[in-house]
């Protein structure tokens, strides 16, 4: 794994979404009962989605700690997977959500996408200030 210098902005955005996605875990771990009721998709789903995302945002953590250029991708790769796969989830037939159901999935695959987005823009600030 190569080492480089970190920008603040990346070490910020990487927290920022480790905050999110563990506020996000909590909520489907903990709310899935609710959640099942108000968006019609399966409390098994919520609650492996929000261990899922509470491993991750522990390993979002964790990167923004080092100043390791593979782990970053490794981030950005994996929200990438996420927001793809949400859109692959509601395409598929697997569930059956309501409107409402749908917008959590899709507000959720673009919150995912754009941490992807941004994580990337800071990865090549951090390489721009290396070279």
């Amino acid at each position: 794994m190569s080492l480089f210098r970190m920008s603040s902005f990346l070490r910020r955005v990487l927290l920022a979404d480790a905050l999110m996605s563990g506020a996000a875990g909590l909520l489907m771990l903990l709310g899935a009962g609710v959640l099942t009721q108000t968006l019609d998709l399966p409390a098994t789903l919520l609650r492996s989605a929000g261990l899922i995302l509470l491993s991750y945002a522990a390993f979002v953590v964790y990167v923004a700690n080092r100043s390791q250029r593979a782990m970053v991708w490794a981030v950005i790769l994996i929200n990438a997977l996420w927001a793809i796969d949400s859109v692959v989830l509601l395409l598929s037939g697997w569930v059956a959500p309501n409107a409402l159901g749908y917008a959590f999935v899709l507000v959720q695959a673009v919150a995912v996408a754009v941490f992807a987005e941004l994580e990337y823009v800071g990865l090549r600030r951090s390489e721009a200030a290396i070279a």
